[in-house]
């Protein structure tokens, strides 16, 4: 199995348990002499069945995830970059927004508001920072599909 597929079944199973966590609390009581609509017995050992697998997929992701190593970077590190620089993305692009919003004024007597930062270089920046972010998870995910998951 490949990183990608074992990546791609964590997020079903992750979907397949809370349809079921729902599914268990819509049957967990029923009126007296009413029978639930699905057996709660079995919908308990599809849970716990389903919970074994995600436990068993996560450790093995993680554990290829710090194996792998890509440009002298584990696969855990790159993510860690990843969603650092996803934040950091994020935040300078509100500051963008906000310090670009130009405020018209009506009358003299209004209020002006000059931004506090430097809009242009600031979008240069934003705009690098979103090109390093698509360079690194086309790497990621690259990488996700050449490489095998360690499943011992």
């Amino acid at each position: 199995m490949k990183l990608a597929e074992a990546l791609q079944e964590r997020a079903d199973l992750n979907i397949r348990i809370q349809q079921l966590r729902s599914r268990l609390e819509n049957n967990a009581i029923v009126q007296e002499g009413e029978q639930p609509t699905e057996n709660p017995a079995d919908l308990q050992a599809e849970l716990d069945s389903s919970l074994s697998r995600l436990a068993w997929l996560i450790s093995r992701i993680n554990l290829t995830n710090c194996r792998t190593s890509v440009n002298g970077q584990s696969l855990t590190e790159m993510i860690a970059q990843k969603d650092t620089l996803t934040l950091k993305l994020s935040i300078y692009r509100e500051l963008v927004n906000t310090a670009g919003r130009c405020s018209f004024r009506a009358r003299q007597t209004e209020i002006k508001m000059l931004p506090t930062v430097p809009v242009a270089e600031l979008q240069k920046r934003v705009d690098r920072m979103a090109k390093e972010l698509r360079l690194l998870d086309n790497l990621l995910q690259q990488t996700n599909w050449t490489t095998d998951l360690i499943e011992q």
